[in-house]
C-alpha cells in the first residue's frame, strides 16, 4: 500500500530541483532566467528566443549567454541586444552577461535546435448540443445570468466527457 501525504505541495516544488540542475549543467545559474524568459525579456523578445547558454569565463565575470532564435527573426533579435542585456543583468541583480550571442537554427530540426515558437491559445471546444440540453435544467434556479451560463457549460463539459 502507497502512503500519501496529508498536505498539498505545489507543482513548481516537485520540479524546482529538476530545472536548476538541468540549468546548471547549461551555466544558469539563476534558473528564472529559464522559467521566467517572457517576462525577463518581454513577450516580443520571448516569441522570437530561447536562453540555450551562459558560459562564464575563467575569471567569472563578464558571460556570455547564448540565445537561439531563427534566421529569419535574427536580424530583429540583434537589434534588440542592448536591451535584453540590460533586462537580464537586472535579473542576476548585477552585470553578469557582458555579451550576448545570437545562433540561428530552423523553426525544426534537431532536438537541441529547435526554437520552440509560442502556441496560439486554443478556441474552447464547445461540447455537444445535447450535452447543453441535458445541464440547462440542472442551473435553472441560479438568478444570475452570467453564472447560470457558465454552469452550464461546466455541466454539458462534464457530461459530455462522461458520455452519460
Amino acid at each position: 500500500m502507497t502512503r500519501f501525504r496529508k498536505s498539498a505541495r505545489r507543482v513548481s516544488a516537485l520540479v524546482e530541483g529538476d530545472v536548476r540542475r538541468m540549468g546548471e549543467r547549461r551555466g544558469f545559474s539563476e534558473t528564472r532566467l529559464l522559467t521566467h524568459w517572457a517576462e525577463i525579456v518581454g513577450a516580443e523578445a520571448a516569441a522570437m528566443s530561447r536562453p540555450v547558454k551562459v558560459s562564464f569565463p575563467r575569471g567569472g565575470f563578464g558571460a556570455t549567454l547564448t540565445l537561439l532564435t531563427t534566421g529569419a527573426q535574427a536580424p530583429m533579435l540583434q537589434m534588440m541586444l542592448p536591451r535584453l542585456k540590460e533586462r537580464v543583468n537586472a535579473c542576476y541583480g548585477y552585470s553578469a552577461i557582458s555579451r550576448i550571442d545570437v545562433t540561428q537554427t530552423a523553426p525544426t530540426g534537431f532536438e537541441e535546435g529547435q526554437v520552440a515558437f509560442a502556441a496560439r491559445p486554443r478556441a474552447p471546444k464547445e461540447p455537444p448540443p445535447e450535452a447543453i440540453e441535458r445541464a440547462r435544467p440542472l442551473a435553472e434556479g441560479v438568478g444570475d445570468e452570467g453564472l447560470r451560463r457558465s454552469l452550464e457549460r461546466l455541466g454539458a463539459n462534464i457530461i459530455s466527457k462522461r458520455g452519460a
